[in-house]
């Protein structure tokens, strides 16, 4: 009981300073929200405030809150909190990366469709103009021999 009064003064300690620390330890499957302000540190002239939760890092992976009074844990936490954002933005990258992956398979099985069919329909040319080549010669053939026939027939009729 006396580790969830703790939490409760942390919690109301976080609304009311930008400071804050503690000792009690969190049940790792309840969410944690920390907020301090690195602003008090000589070595950080930048104003820079740590997005300090991290809602797509693993439990295990999630920055510790620092100690405040150590220089060494603070430089830490802020490393930490640094890789994490970077950590955020190669998952987002790589999410965005997977994306424009599907998107060129799905182009280029379009292409490869689109290849094919164009492939097939060359195909069908290829065949077709044979055929029509065939069937042209197989017409002059007629035409000629029609006329042959029709000579003939005129032959005769002229001389009977």
């Amino acid at each position: 009981m006396a580790g969830s009064k703790q939490l409760e003064q942390t919690s109301k300690s976080i609304d009311s300073s930008a400071h804050m620390i503690t000792t009690a330890r969190v049940p790792a499957d309840k969410p944690v929200r920390i907020a301090f302000s690195l602003n008090d540190s000589p070595d950080d002239a930048s104003s820079e405030n740590f997005p300090l939760a991290f809602p797509d890092l693993d439990q295990q992976l999630q920055p510790l809150p620092p100690c405040h009074d150590s220089k060494e844990s603070m430089q830490v936490y802020k490393q930490h909190c640094k890789i994490a954002e970077e950590y955020h933005e190669v998952k987002k990258e790589i999410a965005l990366l997977e994306e424009r992956k599907k998107e060129l398979i799905a182009r280029l099985e379009q292409v490869e469709k689109e290849s094919m069919d164009a492939a097939q329909l060359a195909k069908e040319y290829a065949e077709l103009t044979e055929e029509n080549r065939t069937l042209r010669l197989a017409q002059t053939q007629c035409v000629e021999q029609l006329e042959k026939l029709r000579i003939q027939y005129q032959k005769r009729q002229g001389s009977s």
